[in-house]
């Protein structure tokens, strides 16, 4: 897995590439806990998401808790396979997905 970040002032976008699962989950977590200081407006871009596991999913939705008392958060890019596992696990209705 491979996290590019892109911060413009506030604003902050994760683009994962790869497998988010067991295996690479710590890393996004280590990555949310240290750059969301001062951010308002998290976007997290999973255009070249293969997989996303069930550690995954809790890292997003960490994210999700700690940037909702401070700003916004958005997923973007999401395939239809993604998309799926969002619909089915009930995070299509927590998430702000475009």
């Amino acid at each position: 897995m491979n996290i590019l970040k892109n911060a413009k002032g506030t604003a902050l976008t994760l683009a994962i590439e790869g497998r988010l699962d067991t295996t690479t989950a710590p890393k996004l977590e280590a990555v949310v806990k240290n750059e969301l200081n001062d951010v308002k407006e998290l976007t997290f871009d999973l255009s070249d998401l293969e997989y996303i596991s069930s550690a995954g999913l809790r890292v997003l939705l960490s994210a999700q808790k700690i940037i909702s008392k401070q700003g916004e958060m958005t997923v973007t890019g999401c395939s239809d396979d993604i998309m799926e596992i969002f619909d089915v696990t009930g995070f299509s209705d927590i998430l702000n997905i475009r």
